[in-house]
Order: structure tokens, then sequence, then C-alpha cells
């Protein structure tokens, strides 16, 4: 575990906090950092019926076996990312969010096959919501926005600007400020994605969030 006096933010240096706004008031984006959640790569056999039962004994829902689907509650979601991996993810910003969470798997999982691989330190999450989100990643990425083709709840690994990234839409447009994206990226290309989405979403007034 990192020592929590020695754990920065890799958007620290940017200074968000003093630039962030109260509310979002006429921004068609608003970006926001979600740094240092508890985040474990997950490897099992959904076949294995033992494991799967296991792992929803312990976390109360059943991890996700649609492509590019997640699932998950209030403590913990996972993140499909290929048949036999996923993402499990702690909003917790807590220092032993990602320990916790490996420990929890490991426990439910002693006597399967699996790989538990705490990963959270190496990335942090930049959160992108409000009703030019979309258009905001379409510029960037290959993949279709539409609301159509990315529903609430979905996710995928991609590249964002040339950065590889994992996007998970957690609210759709029925949400108060809009679609609400969760972009998960690499802590050296952090600063490198933020500045990108700040310029590229000048022409729809970005504001930064607390």
């Amino acid at each position: 575990m990192v020592e929590a006096y020695l754990r920065q933010s890799p958007l620290a240096h940017l200074g968000l906090d003093g630039r962030a706004e109260a509310s979002r008031g006429a921004a068609g984006v608003t970006l926001a950092e979600r740094p240092h959640r508890g985040m474990v790569n997950l490897r099992l056999d959904p076949s294995d019926e033992t494991a799967m039962n296991a792992f929803a004994e312990a976390f109360g829902f059943t991890l996700p076996t649609q492509p590019n689907t997640t699932a998950g509650n209030g403590e913990a979601s996972a993140l499909w990312l290929g048949p036999d991996e996923w993402w499990i993810v702690s909003p917790s910003p807590g220092p032993g969010a990602g320990p916790d969470l490996a420990d929890k798997l490991r426990a439910a999982l002693a006597d399967r096959f699996a790989a538990v691989t705490e990963i959270g330190e190496g990335r942090t999450c930049i959160r992108i919501a409000g009703p030019k989100a979309r258009a905001l990643l379409q510029k960037g990425c290959p993949l279709d926005f539409h609301p159509r083709a990315f529903g609430a709840g979905q996710c995928a690994q991609t590249l964002l600007a040339k950065a590889t990234v994992a996007i998970h839409l957690s609210a759709d447009e029925s949400a108060a400020e809009g679609p609400v994206f969760e972009v998960y990226v690499l802590r050296s290309f952090a600063e490198y994605l933020w500045l990108w989405l700040e310029d590229a979403g000048r022409e729809y007034e970005v504001t930064v969030i607390a």
C-alpha cells in the first residue's frame, strides 16, 4: 500500500481545486478529476460457477458477462474488459480502498483459479459530464457515442486522443446534468489527456468542478 502522505494525484500540479466552480452553470461540458479510486484487475473463468457465485456472495452483485457492460452497487462496480477479465472499482479515494478490494477478492476466491492484481495507483479517473459530453468524446475517439449505441452502464477500452483509456457511462441523458462519463487513464497520460479535453471542449464552454 502506498503511504497516505505520499499519495498525489497526477493532476495535482494543475491546481484544479482552485479553478473549480460550485456549479456547471451554462457550461456544455464539466470536467473533474476523481483520483485515488480503489481498482483491482480480476481474471477468472466465467464458466466457473463456484467462483462466480463466490464473487456474487461477497460483493452483492453478479459479474457482468455481456461484452462492454457493467454491474455494481454503491460500494463497488465491475467493468467487463474481456471474456475472462474485469476491473473491480471502488469510488472511495481512501488509501486502503484498493488493498481492501484485493483482500476481499482473494478471500472470496481463495480456492478458485483466479488472478487478483491491484492497479489503482497507476491510474486516475477523469469525469466528463454535460449535454455536450458525447460530442467532446467523439472528437478524439473512434467509438460511436450516440445514445442508441452507448447507453448507461456500458463501458469500453479504446483510444481517446491517442491515449489508451477505459470509458464507463455511469449516467445517461436522464441525469440532471446530462450524460456522465468516467474515463480511466494511466498516470503518465493524465495531464496530456486533461489538457486535450480542455482544448477540444472550448467551443462547449468547459467548466472545471470540484
